[in-house]
């Protein structure tokens, strides 16, 4: 389910937030994309799931026309969002409550997969931040999305829990087989979690960086000394800079 964008651009007003995007993210593929608040990163991501539209150019799924929000792509935000009088279980399985009756087994499943059995009904406010992104993610999977757009949902996180985060969702991905496009406005977060980078600069929002990342799966933080990810992150550096 490649996905591709033909010179899209966005317009507020008379401010152009995206410019003459052209971009092709292949069939369970890990893309990140890296830039400044206000370079597009967002109003990238919206217009791949649908919830906004382009003022030029298209976005298509599979060669089918990008013309709103699909099952086939859940959002992540970098807020849990999850409802504060649901329990975590609940919680998991809002999603599904629109499609028909529910398959309490898989929800179960997915919960065990996120390591949050034993905590089923509990609230959002007993558990941890690392744990309320966890269901997060977890009520995004159990809609067996194709694609999986995540915009900084590790942001809000002290840098231990969001560095679990990090290495739990490299692992679920290896599983679970789906697109993954993750905003993140960290460097080494998107150099380490991608296998491929886009760098975006500002004021109109564009492409400025483009490219694989040199390092071989699994990843590990030891990688973050070694010479390919040193010159990547100069690379990247010196272009945010500009």
């Amino acid at each position: 389910m490649p996905i591709t964008l033909t010179q899209v651009a966005r317009d507020f007003g008379t401010i152009r937030a995206l410019d003459r995007i052209s971009l092709t993210i292949e069939d369970g593929s890990f893309l990140t994309v890296l830039g400044a608040s206000g370079c597009g990163k967002s109003t990238l991501l919206n217009l791949i799931a649908g919830l906004d539209t382009p003022s030029a150019g298209h976005l298509a799924i599979d060669g089918v026309p990008i013309t709103g929000p699909g099952p086939d792509r859940v959002v992540v935000f970098q807020q849990p969002g999850l409802y504060p009088w649901l329990t975590l279980r609940d919680n998991v399985a809002f999603g599904l409550r629109m499609q028909g009756p529910i398959d309490w087994a898989r929800i179960d499943d997915m919960i065990g997969v996120m390591g949050l059995r034993g905590f089923e009904a509990h609230r959002p406010y007993e558990l941890s931040g690392g744990m309320q992104q966890r269901a997060a993610l977890a009520r995004a999977l159990v809609m067996n999305p194709r694609v999986l757009l995540m915009d900084e949902p590790f942001a809000a996180l002290d840098a231990q829990t969001r560095h679990r985060m990090q290495s739990f969702l490299l692992e679920l991905w290896d599983k679970i087989g789906a697109t993954i496009v993750f905003i993140t406005h960290d460097i080494d977060e998107a150099i380490m979690l991608g296998d491929r980078l886009v760098v975006m600069q500002a004021r109109p929002g564009r492409i400025a960086i483009d490219q694989k990342i040199p390092l071989p799966r699994p990843r590990h933080w030891d990688m973050s000394l070694e010479p390919d990810y040193l010159h990547l992150k100069r690379n990247i550096m010196a272009v945010l800079a500009a």
